[in-house]
């Protein structure tokens, strides 16, 4: 989290970490309790970025990429389905039959995201938006992301300015439950 560069640099890093953490899933054993605490990371690092990117991300390519407010809604929609998943994965313990099914389903759907925000969003943000304008949004994501919330929130706001008023205070109560339950750490 807060890596530095612009906004586009700041995401794909995050998509990178992110990746990890599915690799790690993938290199462990059906039921190995290892898999949650790996779900648990990739979960909370997926929630500060789309809470960052939803904030920021999605306003600019509404703003300046043509016909960016359907390329917005549909990525908006992505992220709702991932949240949707993340929020029924929270439940499940790496033994529980449903996990498997639900991580496969949560890794398929973000690879896609990713694949499609890499490929074709990033690049016409790039091509759109000044250099300027770009360092300034990656700078606003890494301040959302240290405030963002950590777990998955369906029902929350996903545009401004509802979502960047709730989602400091939301994200608090968050961490005080991870750092009281231990989710999330190594």
């Amino acid at each position: 989290m807060g890596h530095g560069g612009n906004v586009i640099d700041e995401l794909v890093t995050d998509h990178r970490e992110v990746e990890e953490f599915f690799g790690k899933i993938e290199a462990l054993p059906s039921g190995h309790k290892d898999r949650k605490k790996y779900a648990d990371q990739a979960t909370i690092e997926l929630v500060r970025h789309s809470v960052a990117e939803e904030a920021y991300l999605y306003p600019a390519v509404r703003k300046h990429i043509p016909g960016g407010d359907a390329l917005a809604d549909r990525e908006l929609k992505d992220h709702a389905e991932a949240e949707r998943i993340m929020k029924d994965l929270e439940g499940c313990a790496a033994e529980d039959a449903d996990f498997d099914r639900l991580v496969g389903k949560l890794m398929r759907e973000i690879r896609e995201h990713v694949a499609d925000e890499e490929e074709n969003l990033f690049p016409r943000l790039r091509a759109s938006c000044p250099p300027d304008a770009l360092d300034k949004l990656g700078e606003k994501v890494r301040m959302a992301k240290k405030t963002a919330p950590t777990r998955p929130h369906p029902a929350a706001p996903d545009k401004p300015p509802a979502n960047k008023m709730l989602a400091p205070g939301v994200g608090t109560i968050d961490r005080l439950r991870d750092a009281l339950s231990g989710r999330g750490k190594g």
